[in-house]
């Protein structure tokens, strides 16, 4: 072998040992992701059902317990001590004489960011939305973040309509998002200036969620109603 074959098969062995080095370190790094993924998940679940807790009792006004439900296949509703991650629960919220004031209920849609994860109350008597709370976002600070905290645009929620219709299968209207300034009705939301795109997400969001889950809710009224919340009532 001359000099130069050596060279040659000493450059192609170094390459050889940088590259099984390169794909070693690539692996324990992947494992250690997955490792503190694994580690801190269940701290994360914990923490974000803390906060829907809390949220329950920020869009129901005057309750001091809830009670978990999860609509079953036919559309029915039942108590549970937990929600089930695989199915659409609802959280029933009760005043200190155990009277039903209103049910909260999760949804979800596409912002202008990212998804945007909220929880509305749904005051079943006045067939209206009473409260709203952002659960997750990650909107533009300043501009799309204004949709949790902006006190104009919460109080399109103190009374947001969304009556059925006479089929009572969807809402006698849509729920949608107009021009800051330009509400007219009480099915309408008053937008953001400079945050558009994440307040029409937020009528839009509801406007989906509202006619699916909405009608299910009335129709089974009474499950909600008889529940003692004896083992799954979470009290403030």
């Amino acid at each position: 072998m001359n000099d130069q074959t050596a060279s040659v098969q000493q450059q192609s062995d170094g390459s050889t040992k940088m590259l099984v080095t390169m794909v070693g370190i690539g692996i324990i790094c992947a494992l250690l992701i997955v490792m503190t993924f694994q580690g801190t998940k269940p701290r994360i679940d914990r923490l974000k059902a803390e906060a829907l807790e809390r949220a329950v009792f920020e869009v129901v006004p005057g309750i001091t317990s809830t009670t978990t439900f999860v609509r079953n296949n036919d559309g029915s509703f039942e108590a549970t001590a937990q929600a089930d991650p695989a199915s659409v629960n609802v959280y029933a919220g009760y005043d200190d004489q155990g009277n039903l004031k209103g049910i909260a209920i999760e949804a979800s849609g596409q912002g202008y960011a990212d998804i945007i994860r909220i929880l509305y109350g749904y005051d079943p008597a006045a067939e209206a939305i009473v409260g709203f709370y952002v659960l997750e976002s990650k909107e533009t600070p300043g501009l799309g973040d204004k949709i949790n905290k902006d006190p104009a645009f919460l109080a399109n929620f103190n009374e947001l309509d969304v009556s059925l219709n006479a089929g009572r299968d969807g809402l006698e209207n849509d729920v949608v998002t107009v021009k800051s300034g330009t509400k007219t009705e009480a099915w309408e939301i008053d937008g953001i200036t400079g945050a558009t795109i994440s307040s029409r997400a937020i009528g839009d969001i509801i406007n989906t969620s509202a006619p699916a889950i909405i009608p299910s809710i009335k129709k089974n009224i009474d499950a909600f109603k008889k529940v003692t919340g004896q083992q799954t009532t979470l009290k403030r």
